[in-house]
């Protein structure tokens, strides 16, 4: 489990960050456009998609684009970044935008026949409850699609970290086989999980961690330290990310893992028995009922 994140921080920091997140969410863009690559491998007609998390809405675009017959619906829970991805798309074809928890969707069973999801797992504190959720809202057969950050990720700045002080001060993440493994329990079909690594390199430590700050991405973890950090452990954490500094530049690890998983076509019932879901939107109920 990636837990506990401090939500009510987190969404503070994402509100904060939202005028300027687009300038230096480089990464996320990027990771975000392979993301959406992967669907050229895949047939689907979707009505309804969700993009979860959306943040400012780079991807709104994208996906209308590729799918024009559909409706997005783009989901965040930090109100400015919902208010920037509102502006996405055209005159005529505007995101349909809702404020919300990725690990409490307030949307009808069966309602969406593609998720996706970039950069915004690592932000949810129950894996399990969240995945079902997902699922949940997922019409029959429908597909999810998602990027999250692995446990490598931020590996240079966690270490100069450690040799300062005994606190958490990079947000945990779930590795891969965590990540498939939720799917599995929340019984989406044929999950597929891959990951990979990609560098940012900076100037300097100060640097990275100005960028992190106006990205939003703070240290939202639960254990962090309270305190402000002093000029003193400041300067410590930069000497000890020198130890990595490579060709003039300090590098920053980023795991990078990609899932895909599909809604069963089919949605068990209390005792186990598999019955086929007559209506997309309905709860399930037997053929004929």
């Amino acid at each position: 489990m990636t837990g506990p994140i401090d939500k009510v921080r987190a969404r503070r920091s994402f509100d904060r960050a939202a005028p300027g997140y687009d300038a230096v969410a480089v990464l996320q863009r990027e990771i975000g456009t392979r993301l959406l690559e992967r669907l050229d491998y895949v047939r689907l007609a979707p009505k309804t998609i969700l993009d979860l998390g959306c943040g400012t809405g780079q991807l709104i675009a994208p996906l209308q684009r590729r799918y024009p017959k559909a409706r997005v619906v783009a989901l965040d829970f930090a109100p400015a970044m919902l208010g920037l991805a509102r502006r996405r798309g055209g005159w005529f074809n505007r995101p349909w935008c809702l404020c919300a928890d990725a690990e409490a969707l307030p949307l009808a069973d069966g309602c969406v026949d593609l998720i996706v999801s970039n950069a915004t797992l690592q932000w949810c504190n129950d894996l399990d409850a969240t995945f079902r959720d997902w699922q949940r809202v997922l019409s029959p057969g429908g597909l999810l699609m998602f990027t999250s950050f692995g446990p490598d990720t931020l590996r240079e700045l966690r270490a100069a970290w450690a040799q300062v002080d005994g606190y958490a001060h990079v947000s945990p993440f779930a590795d891969l086989h965590d990540l498939g493994d939720g799917l599995v329990r929340a019984r989406f079909a044929d999950p597929v999980m891959d990951a990979e690594r990609l560098t940012l390199t900076y100037p300097g430590a100060r640097d990275l961690m100005r960028d992190l700050k106006v990205l939003g991405a703070h240290n939202a973890a639960a254990e962090r330290p309270r305190g402000l950090t002093g000029p003193r452990r400041l300067a410590a954490v930069e000497a000890a990310y020198e130890s990595h500094r490579r060709e003039g530049r300090l590098p920053a690890t980023y795991e990078v893992v990609y899932g895909h998983a599909w809604a069963p076509t089919q949605r068990p019932i209390e005792g186990g028995v598999a019955i086929p879901v007559s209506a997309i939107g309905g709860r399930a109920r037997p053929s004929g009922a």
